[in-house]
């Protein structure tokens, strides 16, 4: 019996995705195996390899974005799972804002970005 759960996320580029959990200080394998309980292992097109035995996995599905994938249990033994998912998802979120500011057109723009803790 698998151990491995999987959560849809709003996640949609895998490259600012990987930017994102390097600058967490977190290792990033591509087409790599998430390491699950007891040895247990699922392919994802992109780990992030954590401290301990377990790792989180995104694999993106037939919408195109990115679903979460990770024996959370496991994950959770060594890590505050809640903020490490949250710390990601807001890391993501401002670099892929960031990115889509640069983009041709919003070059002018006035815009102001405001990060809130």
């Amino acid at each position: 019996m698998s151990h491995f759960s999987t959560l849809r996320t709003k996640i949609t580029d895998v490259e600012i995705l990987k930017d994102s959990l390097r600058s967490l200080g977190i290792s990033v394998k591509t087409n790599a195996d998430v390491r699950g309980y007891n040895g247990q292992r699922v392919r994802a097109d992109l780990v992030a390899v954590l401290e301990g035995e377990y790792d989180l996995g995104w694999t993106r599905n037939t919408e195109g974005t990115y679903d979460l994938i990770a024996d959370l249990w496991g994950v959770a033994k060594k890590h505050n799972q809640t903020e490490l998912i949250n710390a990601i998802n807001q890391k993501y979120a401002v670099n892929k804002t960031l990115a889509e500011v640069k983009r041709p057109g919003l070059q002018n723009a006035n815009v102001k970005l405001v990060l809130q803790k």
